[in-house]
């Protein structure tokens, strides 16, 4: 299994993991989680409740892929506050996403929705191997459906129409898709 074309990763099969009483013992350096934490705790010290609302103030939603290369908010010249990011493995509108969407609109007011993929994506050329890898490895085949995709445009315009034939979503005469270029920065409208 292939993540992304950039960074190649093992497949799943290749080798399985250690049992518990084999794995190394905690080391005494923190480890991200632990760093995490502490940049919390630095960031409290000056945090400020603004009284924000929890209702976006620019009434968007944003729908992208989860991948650690996209800085949506600085790329889209969004401030804190401004819109709702749902991220999920590709930026596909799956169940989840249009529950996310649903409420999101009907409870919290926004209107319109971006949905952004993007290049280099893990999710390009996956296959449902990938579930039954899983299989193979837990004991279990996942419930849900991996959503992979060979056209990075047409997933795209598949996820449009996911969104706008939602019976769930009272907006969607503003949905728009994009592709976002991760050598580039730019976004490329896909109609």
């Amino acid at each position: 299994m292939t993540v992304t074309p950039d960074r190649p990763t093992p497949t799943a099969a290749a080798a399985p993991a250690p049992p518990a009483s084999a794995r190394p013992a905690p080391r005494d350096e923190p480890g991200i989680i632990d760093r995490l934490l502490a940049a919390n705790r630095e960031y409290a010290v000056d945090f400020r409740d603004g009284g924000m609302d929890a209702r976006p103030v620019q009434k968007v939603t944003v729908v992208a892929c989860m991948d650690a290369r996209l800085d949506l908010f600085a790329a889209l010249g969004l401030e804190l506050g401004d819109a709702h990011v749902i991220r999920n493995a590709g930026g596909v509108v799956t169940d989840d996403t249009i529950r996310s969407l649903t409420i999101s609109q009907r409870a919290l007011g926004t209107r319109s929705i971006a949905l952004i993929h993007h290049t280099g994506c893990g999710l390009l050329g996956l296959t449902e191997d990938f579930r039954r890898e899983l299989e193979l490895e837990v004991g279990q085949r996942p419930q849900w459906a991996v959503e992979s995709f060979v056209d990075l445009d047409g997933d795209v315009r598949q996820s449009m129409q996911r969104v706008r034939t939602s019976p769930f979503l009272l907006h969607t005469d503003d949905v728009r898709g994009f592709v976002f270029d991760v050598h580039t920065g730019l976004l490329r409208e896909i109609h």
